[in-house]
């Protein structure tokens, strides 16, 4: 059973990844700019510069992150890159810090996608208002105090709006999302994705180290950005003060299928000589110098181990496929939680479409409102549906890691247990037979364990048995009383008898005193009571019914005695 139920599991899931990878075609090409991206280490030259990038304001650049706005009071910075983009399609991820010693924090960070380089002490975020593009602003103050900060929000521009900072731009904002991205253990991440005007934002709250833990924080279709510009970021304090570092800013060009971009220059046959000859010498003077250190200091250990530790063991090797496979399927997880998030979101949009319901313009009063056709009833309840079945699918295939979890965990205990000569690899139908031997032998054991306790109550509530010779003595007293009541029947019927008192029933005339002589006679018949027959010299008469059989009289000469049946 649990076998059929993986395979569902397993069918189930390549079924999703189909349905989802076929709704977003093919996934786009990805391409890795290095001149729109700062990394540690050594991001900041000995100049304090940094490569491709130029700063301004009171940011400040060292070898491991940029600190766009110090803790300080009225503080604003920023820093862009100095090229404008030669791609359309993009993803951005930054990786910061914003801390501060309260609980309260000012003002914020933002991302900027504009067509020209902003100031360094601008009005928006230490940036320039009426931008032309996209910001993404990682807002940690409450200007308009309805209580909804740290807040994340996408903000697109053309040129002709003011920002909103009374009402911390709700009025203008494409979408967001509440987080907390203020003193976290661990740095805070966002993934900033534009691919074929959707724009997606990814946020990790940077409660924990793993990389991959991202949760959707919006997105937004139709959006049309400048196909060139600039990528910067920006920061302001203000009454209150955070220090805003930023570690990381990766740029990845994305590219449709079938337009890559075209490959970069293949080093030619020469440069390829000189490169590895250069490298054959490295090499050598790397062996020279090791062996010069070893004659110098004879008495430092050596490592005897230094090769074999280039090689994995089997176990290793097992536990990294483990590894592997577990990062996979937790991978396909996270790309369903997105989906999923994805698909709430057009379902909340589609939601509130339906509640709001505007009225056609123009429409006489006094008519029937004109309704817009929106999605259906029956649409809304499969969408629910099918959510709520991914949901379902997710839960068993977050048992099936728990599970696979706990059985990798089983191979470590077992191969600290055992000695390391003496490892042998056990194929899954022997485990599964060892399972199955391991559940009979305890449904054995709690048999037994019951039997045991039924026989435990049985013995104590059973009642005392009659000994034998008790049941002797009364079945002896019983054939006392059974013969002697024979005998005294015995006894009281030849008394009868012997008096001449029959008792009733049927009685048959069968003999016949006649002159002193007993002489046998057949009767005609049989009745209750007796009956007379005629003799060969003398009629008799019928004496008729009686309570007793006694001696009767017919005539002087006869005398007739009845004798029942025997």
């Amino acid at each position: 059973m649990a076998a059929e139920v993986r395979w569902l599991v397993y069918v189930l899931l390549i079924c999703f990844c189909s349905i989802f990878s076929g709704s977003n075609g093919t996934l786009p090409h990805r391409r890795f700019e290095y001149k729109y991206s700062f990394k540690p280490p050594y991001l900041a030259q000995k100049d304090g510069s940094v490569p491709f990038w130029q700063y301004g304001g009171n940011a400040i650049a060292s070898a491991d992150n940029v600190r766009i706005a110090p803790s300080l009071k009225s503080q604003k910075g920023a820093i862009w890159t100095k090229y404008k983009t030669n791609f359309k399609w993009w993803e951005v991820e930054i990786v910061f810090r914003i801390t501060g010693r309260g609980r309260l924090g000012a003002d914020g960070l933002a991302f900027w996608y504009t067509a020209e380089r902003g100031s360094y002490d601008g009005t928006v975020f230490g940036s320039s208002d009426k931008w032309v593009g996209l910001g993404v602003m990682f807002d940690s103050f409450d200007n308009d105090n309805k209580h909804n900060n740290p807040f994340i929000m996408a903000v697109a521009n053309d040129g002709t709006r003011e920002f909103d900072h009374a009402n911390d731009g709700s009025s203008q904002l494409l979408a967001g999302c509440l987080r907390d991205f203020r003193n976290k253990p661990f740095p805070t991440k966002a993934k900033i994705e534009y691919f074929n005007n959707v724009l997606t934002v990814l946020f990790h709250n940077g409660m924990t180290n793993n990389e991959q833990d991202y949760e959707m924080c919006l997105r937004y279709e139709n959006v049309f950005l400048p196909e060139e510009g600039y990528f910067g970021l920006s920061a302001a304090t203000g009454g209150l003060a955070d220090d805003h570092d930023v570690i990381h800013f990766l740029t990845t060009s994305l590219h449709p299928p079938g337009q890559e971009p075209p490959p970069s220059q293949k080093v030619s046959v020469e440069e390829q000589q000189r490169l590895n000859q250069e490298y054959q010498e490295y090499q050598k003077k790397l062996e020279q110098q090791r062996d010069e250190y070893q004659r110098e200091h004879p008495d430092a250990k050596k490592d005897k181990d230094e090769f074999a530790e280039w090689f994995e063991s089997d176990n290793q090797r097992e536990l990294r496929q483990i590894f592997s496979v577990q990062s996979q399927v937790f991978d396909v997880l996270k790309d369903l939680h997105r989906k999923l998030d994805e698909v709430i979101g057009r379902q909340e949009r589609t939601l509130s479409l339906i509640s709001q319901q505007p009225v056609a313009a123009g429409s006489p009063p006094g008519t029937a409102p004109q309704m817009i056709d929106t999605i259906r009833r029956h649409e809304v309840d499969m969408v629910l549906q099918n959510q709520n079945a991914i949901i379902q699918v997710s839960r068993e295939i977050r048992g099936f890691i728990g599970e696979v979890h706990a059985r990798s965990d089983q191979i470590l205990q077992n191969q600290v247990r055992q000695p390391t000569a003496q490892v042998q690899s056990v194929g899954y139908d022997m485990a599964s037979l060892v399972s199955e031997m391991r559940d009979g032998m305890n449904q054995v054991k709690q048999n037994l364990a019951s039997l045991q306790r039924v026989s435990g109550q049985s013995q104590t509530t059973c009642p005392p048995c009659l000994s034998t010779t008790t049941f002797l003595i009364f079945i002896v007293i019983q054939l006392i009383l059974m013969l002697g009541y024979t005998i005294y029947r015995e006894n009281v019927a030849v008394n009868r008898r012997r008096n001449g008192f029959l008792p009733r029933g049927k009685l048959d005339v069968s003999f016949l005193l006649w002159g002193g002589r007993i002489k046998r006679w057949r009767p005609r018949e049989t009745v209750s009571g007796f009956v007379l027959a005629k003799g060969k010299q003398q009629e008799m008469k019928s004496v008729g019914k009686s309570e007793g059989c006694r001696t009767v009289v017919s005539s002087p000469e006869v005398v007739l005695k009845c004798i029942p049946i025997v």
